[in-house]
């Protein structure tokens, strides 16, 4: 059975290539402080924005200058900050009860990926008021235009402010779905480095984690496009030359801006591409425990790409090459298991660890069932697995025997 549904993944995959280059793909217009946003609501004709973030951004005053800016284009607002580290879909109906309370016109989400993941969801609802979420989930379900979103970014990671996806999580069951359209893709972007330096070491280090996981899943799937292919390379080669800096000096602002680049190019890259397995795994592990998604991708992402084998080792070896890690007189097997104990390495100077706590046995078929159903047609992963062979990986990934 499981033949069938491997040719039948990957007719999917190849009918999904095969239309990329006319599927309406754009990218946010970059902004480059929140103070150059005054702009930008005149543009749109902005009246009144809900601010979507979280208690954590808010108590460190990174919402100021927005907040600064706001009042001085005579825009109204409203702030939503009870946004979860996986967004719940309590989280998005209570923002859009504000969003309608203000008769807002205008999302801006602040922070990292669940903020932005939050808004864009909010943004779902907007125009489709008697569709649930969960209705909606999946891929090309939204298709009209939302209100002006704009997406800034706090840590450098996620790439969410540049993507089509939106990942939210049902408490009651656990399950974390993925809404994919394209009209869920930002229409502005605020890339300021300023606003990451107050990010934790250990933080700083998840999220340039999740960047390195978009940037190689992106690559190393079969949906590659040149474009795609060139910014995975070149966000693994700012992975790897910035992230720890950031990690040990958060006042460095040249790798700030660096990771803030990276993050999106790798969010380019997949929102083309796609991601895997590592992403699939991580969603299920956040929506049953609530684990941050780029401590999980970090975690998870060597297993993975160790069990891939041979049919990732040419793209693996390219991606160390760019990374500085390996050479190109090195096999691929020997360039490819290069990179991957260079991930491994750079987890561990950063304090990242091996397995992750609190995974319990008996839930580990439900996940996997569910990490399988989201990878399987849509991730174009060099080699396909059945439910079985995943549940492997969180075996591995919470240190059961």
């Amino acid at each position: 059975m499981f033949i069938l549904k491997k040719i039948g993944c990957r007719l999917f995959q190849g009918a999904f290539r095969a239309v990329l280059p006319i599927l309406p793909y754009r990218e946010p217009v970059i902004i480059s402080s929140c103070t150059a946003l005054g702009d930008v609501f005149k543009k749109e004709g902005s009246e009144s924005a809900l601010i979507v973030t979280d208690a954590g951004i808010v108590k460190n005053g990174l919402t100021a200058s927005l907040e600064a800016t706001l009042k001085e284009s005579s825009v109204r607002y409203t702030v939503y900050d009870k946004t979860q580290p996986n967004p719940t879909v309590e989280n998005v109906e209570e923002a859009l009860a504000l969003y309608q309370k203000h008769h807002c016109d205008t999302l801006i989400a602040i922070g990292g990926g669940s903020p932005m993941d939050c808004a864009k969801a909010v943004g779902e609802r907007v125009v489709y008021p008697q569709k649930t979420l969960r209705s909606m989930r999946g891929v090309l379900r939204v298709l009209r235009k939302l209100p002006t979103l704009i997406a800034i970014p706090t840590t450098a990671g996620t790439g969410s402010e540049t993507t089509l996806a939106a990942v939210v999580t049902d408490h009651r069951t656990r399950y974390k779905y993925s809404l994919i359209s394209f009209p869920l893709i930002p229409h502005y972007a605020v890339l300021d480095a300023a606003l990451t330096v107050t990010l934790p070491p250990f933080m700083t280090a998840t999220t340039g984690m999740d960047a390195l996981t978009h940037a190689t899943e992106a690559y190393i799937g079969r949906s590659t496009t040149r474009e795609t292919r060139e910014l995975a390379l070149e966000a693994a080669r700012l992975v790897f030359e910035n992230v720890e800096r950031a990690y040990r000096d958060g006042n460095d602002h040249a790798a700030r801006e660096n990771m803030l680049h990276a993050a999106y190019k790798a969010g380019v890259a997949f929102s083309k591409s796609y991601v895997g397995y590592i992403h699939a795994i991580a969603h299920s592990l956040g929506g049953q425990y609530s684990i941050p998604h780029g401590l999980a991708n970090a975690v998870i992402m060597p297993y993975v790409l160790e069990s891939y084998g041979k049919s990732a080792y040419k793209k693996l070896h390219r991606l160390g090459i760019a990374a500085g890690v390996c050479s190109a007189n090195d096999s691929y097997e020997a360039g490819a298991k290069k990179f991957i104990e260079a991930i491994k390495a750079l987890n561990a100077k950063m304090s990242i660890p091996e397995t992750l706590t609190g995974i319990e046995g008996q839930d580990i078929p439900e996940m996997a069932k569910h990490a399988e159903k989201e990878a399987n047609p849509l991730y174009p992963v060099p080699k396909l697995m059945t439910r079985k062979e995943l549940e492997i990986f969180y075996y591995k990934v919470g240190g059961i025997q």
